[in-house]
């Protein structure tokens, strides 16, 4: 399948890599180009007796919050897709919930199970969503930051190219630096939020119909088939 348009993987590390691997194993000519890197920031949990729940809708939460997150480990964690979950359960924290459709779907099932007070361990830039009523409590605890961009970017996006997005600073990012070049570039987003951040003139824009890898990279197929006729 290589001989189709490469597709770039723009998630920052370790995801990066991982996508990489699935993307090669499938036969895609994937291209680790990480735009953005991922780092813990200081934070201090507050009394869990606080919340209810913990939300989770980003791995690197679990992943980069450190041992404080172990003050947390009362409450039941509600995560947004597969990879998240795992992260949590590996950080020591109860799974109540795993969301399958974005982080707006995973917090109506709360609000609709009567969760109103909830602690959101997230990252310093975030996406809103409309609360339905709860008590969120945001709290960074990561930041995720632009890199510069590879030697090879301006030839990867002259010509035909699928570009993953898993987060909608990653659409805007990868918006804004292809300009007009989307007219001949497909784009798969992880979320219809995501797909929206990435804005119109697509030559394919492709939404996943769940939030992880897995979905992601069967859309990713799908567009390489269309592309390679």
């Amino acid at each position: 399948m290589t001989d189709g348009p490469p597709l770039i993987v723009t998630r920052p590390e370790p995801g990066n890599a991982a996508t990489v691997r699935r993307a090669m194993a499938m036969g895609l000519d994937a291209r680790a180009i990480p735009l953005f890197t991922a780092h813990p920031i200081d934070w201090r949990p507050p009394a869990p007796g606080d919340f209810a729940a913990l939300l989770l809708t980003s791995a690197f939460a679990p992943r980069l919050a450190g041992p404080a997150i172990a003050d947390l480990a009362s409450l039941p964690a509600y995560a947004v897709g597969a990879a998240t979950a795992r992260a949590a359960e590996d950080a020591g924290l109860t799974v109540a919930m795993t969301g399958s459709s974005g982080a707006q779907r995973l917090l109506d099932d709360m609000t609709s199970e009567n969760i109103r007070d909830i602690l959101w361990l997230c990252g310093r830039e975030r996406s809103e969503f409309d609360p339905r009523g709860a008590v969120i409590a945001a709290l960074p605890c990561y930041a995720v930051d632009p890199v510069p961009l590879p030697a090879e970017w301006d030839a990867l996006i002259a010509a035909p190219a699928i570009l993953l997005a898993h987060s909608a600073r990653a659409a805007q990012r990868i918006s804004a630096l292809v300009g007009n070049a989307r007219a001949h570039l497909s784009l798969v987003a992880i979320s219809a939020a995501v797909a929206a951040a990435a804005g119109d003139g697509w030559a394919r824009l492709a939404v996943s119909e769940q939030p992880d890898d897995a979905a992601m990279l069967a859309q990713a197929r799908a567009l390489w088939h269309k592309g390679a006729k």
